[in-house]
């Protein structure tokens, strides 16, 4: 009797909701669909650095009906420390990447599932690549910017949790008669603070795609304020830039560069220009933590199931994807080559600019 095929599955780069749910449909499929024996590699790559290898069986009675609502990611993840570049306590770089192939022989893996956003499926896919390991990828970033699909997991989660803390500024908006920002996440994507804002109804969406100007949006929370209406909700993707160009953020110790603070910019800037009260909100990691929303748990668990299915296809080197209403593959290169940012000339943009909501000049030659 054949053994039964040994596959590996890591969460790598910044957790998000629906994580759990994907492991789940994981190991599901895999034990009760194909007799498979999956096991989980604890703090992504860097785990099958450790020696031993950091991973754990996962059998089915590590799934109870709690874990679908549950954020964050029960295997751990690690969004530093190229392998390839590594840093090591000297200060110096020291390439590790054979000692992640190294660790996957170890555990006997027949293949390994990845799942990560476009940052991490390019380390994965270059790791693959080297040491000719079957992968498959799944997609999953709050930022919604892996290429080729619709929906990366976390996505509808944070739009939700952001869309909310817009539903619970309003009121306060109104109590003290003053314009709120919104600072939300989405690296160098707008896809959170556009779809939040016109499902949060705010007046005014910032987003690093379409440039801005101080006149344009001055002059729509005026016109809010001549209309009759005592308040003003703006949200601000974190890499927008100011209309100066600048980039709001800082440089780290090991030379990354981290958003934030824009929306405390943009605050000032209005109280200057227009006169009203301005109070900033920052969300953060509120958007990557907390329970999915069920259509997080839905893809999540969609990706798992087809991510296990290509595997026992011996289909390897693709990206799971969700589009036109189903779940799709691509080849991995393909979801990787470029990121996906919001379309100026989109329908969400011409759904924002249909319901008056200021967003800059889409048609500008410094649009993406």
């Amino acid at each position: 009797m054949a053994e039964a095929k040994r596959i590996g599955v890591l969460t790598s780069g910044g957790d998000c909701a629906g994580l759990n749910a994907a492991i789940r449909a994981v190991a599901y499929r895999a034990i009760e669909g194909y007799g498979f024996r999956v096991f989980g590699i604890h703090h992504g790559t860097h785990g099958l650095m450790e020696t031993p290898v950091a991973a754990e069986e996962l059998t089915l009675d590590r799934f109870d009906g709690n874990i679908l609502r549950m954020g964050g990611t029960i295997l751990g993840s690690m969004n530093r420390g190229d392998p390839f570049a590594y840093p090591m306590p000297d200060g110096t770089v020291k390439d590790r990447s054979d000692e992640i192939i190294d660790g996957y022989r170890e555990l006997g893996l027949d293949a390994l599932i990845g799942i990560g956003g476009d940052g991490s499926l390019a380390i994965l896919r270059r790791l693959a690549l080297q040491g000719g390991l079957n992968l498959v990828g799944i997609p999953k970033t709050i930022d919604n910017d892996v290429d080729k699909t619709e929906n990366a997991i976390g996505y509808v989660t944070a739009v939700d949790v952001a869309s909310e803390a817009l539903d619970r500024l309003q009121p306060t908006a109104a109590s003290h008669d003053r314009v709120m920002v919104l600072e939300v996440m989405g690296r160098n994507a707008g896809h959170i603070a556009l779809s939040a804002g016109i499902s949060g109804g705010a007046d005014a969406i910032l987003m690093p795609e379409i440039p801005w100007t101080m006149e344009g949006l001055s002059e729509k929370i005026l016109d809010v304020r001549q209309n009759g209406r005592n308040f003003a909700l703006v949200i601000v993707a974190e890499a927008a830039q100011l209309p100066d160009g600048e980039t709001v953020g800082r440089r780290r110790s090991d030379g990354g560069f981290s958003f934030g603070g824009v929306g405390q910019r943009v605050s000032e800037m209005i109280e200057k220009s227009t006169g009203a009260e301005s109070r900033v909100t920052v969300l953060g990691h509120v958007q990557r933590g907390g329970a999915p929303a069920p259509r997080d748990r839905l893809f999540a668990s969609a990706f798992g199931v087809c991510a296990v299915d290509l595997v026992a296809q011996g289909r390897f080197d693709r990206l799971v994807v969700w589009s036109n209403r189903e779940c799709r593959d691509v080849p991995l290169a393909d979801g990787i080559a470029t990121s996906h940012r919001v379309d100026p000339q989109g329908t969400l943009v011409h759904t924002a600019t249909g319901l008056d909501i200021y967003i800059g000049d889409p048609g500008a030659s410094g649009a993406v």
